[in-house]
């Protein structure tokens, strides 16, 4: 099926958005950046706050961001739709005493940072991005651009290379930024210089090793997009432009998932998330939701940071939200016993040189849809209740979906969808978009699908 011009219009987008976010900082920014451009209204967590109904509003904390809408007609008990993502990938972060080096090379000292394949980071251009804290109290962020590489052995010196490369964590993954005596050199001053700020005054760093590589569409009929941090940019990405849509949170949206719809989780519709039906998602909701997107740091790591799943970040702010709408704490209850959060993290496609590593039938493909992830051990939260308000929601938005599963013998990963769904108690869906080259510096992705993630994200906010 041909690519349509208005999914190539924000695979380009996405594109921006990567090049924008080379760290987790530097993605919560440009998440608040841009959701300020379309009338979001931003909050600092210690100031007291005035939400109201009608409202949009961002919160960032640390590497994670926080956005929400509030339908004018909401109340105490008005149900919450979370999409749920991350902002980290997997990569390496630089050290303490990160200046360092021999033979007449300067190196960057690095921590490998969750889980990367090693061997696809070799032979880029690579650069530093993060944040610094600095000695006055404030905290900037740092961009080098390209300035760093890990440079493999010819092949002349390491006969073995095409049959078994594996790459030293400590020893081989220490990438060169210039010539030199490292004494005499710091890359902190880069940093610095970077930031227009003095190394001097810097206290503290948290920063990463990025891709420099644009995000690029290619392949037959424009198939393909190639990016690095796909896992989970494009989700956050998908959240963002849903969420700043003109009819995000209306309830008047036409087609997906408004409030009047026959569809997913309507107050009047038999099934997922219907009002007459005894289990998750019951209740008398009428009208839009709250509409949030709650993108995460610290995935790649397990979620337990102040600013990740497993912290109180996307509770505190649920609190403040219902403490301005009055609600107490049975209303809140009430109100998160109606809610749900769809965990959007990329998934699996089936890979044509490695089948036997994938279900032998459920097997998802690039361009065929967003994927629904199931696991029976519930390392993905999705369940019989969650799965029919997903294809509603899907079909509310006229996209098709897939389904993930793992091979018996290929244990799968974890998502923030457990960690939300056992916090906050919030019925949670586990679900994405199928990739190819999952936490390689540069992953795979196909152009439909992320466009589709967003339109779903559409719907479910909706409501």
């Amino acid at each position: 099926m041909p690519v349509t011009p208005d999914a190539l219009a924000h695979a380009e987008d996405l594109a921006d958005f990567v090049a924008a976010s080379p760290s987790s900082y530097h993605a919560a920014a440009e998440v608040a950046r841009r959701l300020e451009d379309a009338g979001f209204e931003r909050l600092a967590e210690e100031d007291a706050w005035d939400v109201t109904p009608g409202g949009r509003y961002v919160v960032v904390r640390d590497g994670a961001a926080i956005a929400w809408t509030i339908p004018t007609d909401a109340v105490a008990t008005t149900p919450a739709h979370v999409f749920g993502a991350h902002t980290d990938s997997p990569g390496f972060k630089l050290k303490p005493q990160p200046t360092t080096g021999s033979k007449g090379w300067l190196q960057a000292a690095v921590e490998v940072y969750g889980g990367p394949l090693l061997n696809s980071w070799l032979d880029r251009e690579l650069r530093l991005a993060g944040r610094l804290a600095l000695a006055d109290g404030r905290v900037v962020l740092a961009d080098t651009g390209a300035m760093l590489r890990l440079p493999q052995l010819a092949v002349h010196l390491d006969r073995e290379a095409n049959t078994g490369l594996a790459l030293d964590k400590q020893y081989q993954t220490q990438p060169v930024w210039g010539v030199g005596d490292p004494s005499q050199a710091d890359i902190l001053a880069e940093l610095a210089e970077s930031a227009g700020v003095s190394a001097s005054d810097i206290r503290g760093y948290d920063v990463v090793i990025a891709d420099t590589a644009r995000g690029a569409v290619f392949g037959k009929d424009d198939a393909f997009f190639a990016s690095g941090r796909l896992d989970d940019l494009a989700s956050v990405h998908a959240g963002v432009v849903a969420l700043a849509g003109p009819s995000t949170g209306s309830g008047t949206q036409e087609g997906a998932g408004s409030g009047t719809q026959e569809g997913a989780g309507s107050g009047t519709q038999e099934g997922a998330g219907s009002g007459t039906q005894e289990g998750a998602g019951s209740g008398t909701q009428e009208g839009a939701p709250l509409a949030i997107l709650a993108a995460f740091d610290h995935e790649e790591l397990g979620s337990n940071s102040r600013s990740g799943a497993a912290g109180p970040f996307l509770e505190d702010i649920l609190g403040r939200i219902y403490d301005a709408l009055g609600a107490d704490a049975s209303e809140r209850r009430r109100a998160l016993s109606m809610s749900w959060c769809l965990s959007s993290d990329v998934g699996h496609s089936v890979h044509p040189n490695y089948a036997h590593k994938h279900d032998p039938v459920v097997q998802p493909v690039l361009g065929s849809g967003p994927i629904l992830k199931l696991n029976a051990n519930q390392r993905y939260a999705t369940d019989a209740v969650g799965s029919a308000a997903w294809r509603r929601w899907c079909e509310s938005a006229d996209v098709t979906t897939q389904e993930f599963v793992s091979n018996n013998t290929v244990p799968c990963g974890s998502t923030i969808g457990p960690i939300t769904a056992t916090r906050l108690g919030i019925r949670t869906v586990d679900v994405g978009i199928p990739i190819l080259s999952m936490h390689s510096a540069r992953e795979l992705a196909g152009v439909s699908d992320l466009h589709d993630l967003a339109r779903v994200a559409g719907a479910f906010f909706a409501g």
